[in-house]
């Protein structure tokens, strides 16, 4: 792990006059969220509006609005997507039922899934053709997971907690495999895994563990600095499964910690006797709303940012083959 920033110092500070805040890095969007903004605005780009998104294209309530102002339109099934037109996958993924009916409907797809989740898929279509019975770790009614269990729903099971993971019936105990959601605290998915090998000592898992880097990341700053700080502020919309997460890790640490979608949802309360604030982001939270947060906390007293890095962060993703191919055809595309 990299050092802390180049001014750790700012972390044990003990100047009772100066209110602090500490600017947590890495924050905000990870490399999967920029790809799937990416392509909606491509697409809008080049092809015009309106541009159909099945789900939010991301969960950050902003991010939508913005691109809704610019022309996409966003719709929960593809029901609603007028026959022979465009649409977008969200970076969740979808099911290949979601596929099937696409192509039935004669809809033209752009598949913004983030690439780690389709890893958890293509996981997920092995473990099934190999004859195991699939346990999916991950919350029921988040999209990523109705995604990954369409890909072997008949084997599939999914379970939230340790009692659900007691209590699981399979056809052969000795011939189980799990996979988890993308974006889940790292300290519960611990669990729950320790949990599935007492009860499934044979069980198999991915090679490499399914919570995406950026998850993980975000989470080791928050656990690297809450406890410093008074009080955490996570930016991020309240579906978003990673930004909760943030929250849930610094209060397991014993700091208060709020998710807030932008900087006028703080309460003046929250601040009373905070000397230090530490401020991150959710995955899918922009930056813009990181510095509305350090501006109002500015104005009540509180010092400029000092920026702790706990670890660089350069992932990047290359765009989906339709968007390449849209771009490299732009001048003959009818806008």
């Amino acid at each position: 792990m990299a050092p802390l920033s180049a001014n750790p110092e700012a972390l044990e500070s003990t100047d009772a006059q100066t209110k602090q805040v500490f600017l947590l890095k890495p924050r905000g969007f990870c490399a999967g969220v920029v790809r799937a903004i990416d392509i909606v605005q491509i697409a809008l780009d080049t092809f015009g509006a309106p541009i159909y998104v099945r789900k939010e294209i991301v969960h950050n309530s902003y991010v939508v609005t913005d691109l809704a102002k610019k022309g996409a339109i966003f719709v929960n099934e593809l029901d609603e997507v007028p026959e022979g037109c465009r649409v977008i996958y969200s970076a969740h993924g979808v099911s290949p039922a979601v596929r099937s009916r696409a192509k039935e409907r004669g809809l033209k797809v752009i598949d913004a899934t983030c690439p780690l989740v389709t890893k958890v898929h293509v996981e997920a279509v092995k473990f099934a053709k190999q004859g195991y019975s699939l346990v999916l770790v991950g919350h029921r009614d988040h999209e990523e997971v109705e995604g990954t269990q369409g890909e072997a729903p008949d084997v599939t099971q999914v379970v939230s907690t340790v009692e659900e993971v007691r209590a699981l019936v399979v056809p052969d105990p000795n011939k189980v495999a799990y996979l988890t959601q993308t974006t889940l605290s790292l300290d519960e998915a611990r669990t729950m895994i320790e949990a599935l090998k007492i009860k499934f000592p044979t069980i198999v898992g991915p090679h490499a563990q399914d919570i995406c880097y950026a998850t993980e990341n975000r989470q080791t700053a928050v656990k690297n600095v809450a406890h410093t700080a008074d009080l955490v502020l996570v930016v991020g919309s309240r579906n978003s499964s990673n930004s909760n997460r943030l929250v849930e890790v610094s209060e397991n640490l014993g700091t208060r910690s709020f998710l807030i979608d932008k900087a006028e949802d703080i309460q003046p309360n929250w601040l009373d006797g905070v000397g230090k604030v530490a401020v991150t982001a959710g995955a899918s939270a922009p930056e813009v709303l990181v510095q509305e947060v350090v501006t109002f906390l500015r104005e009540r007293g509180f010092g400029d940012a000092s920026e702790i890095e706990v670890m660089p962060e350069n992932v990047r993703f290359g765009l989906p083959p339709e968007i390449v191919q849209a771009i490299a055809s732009a001048p003959a595309v009818a806008r």
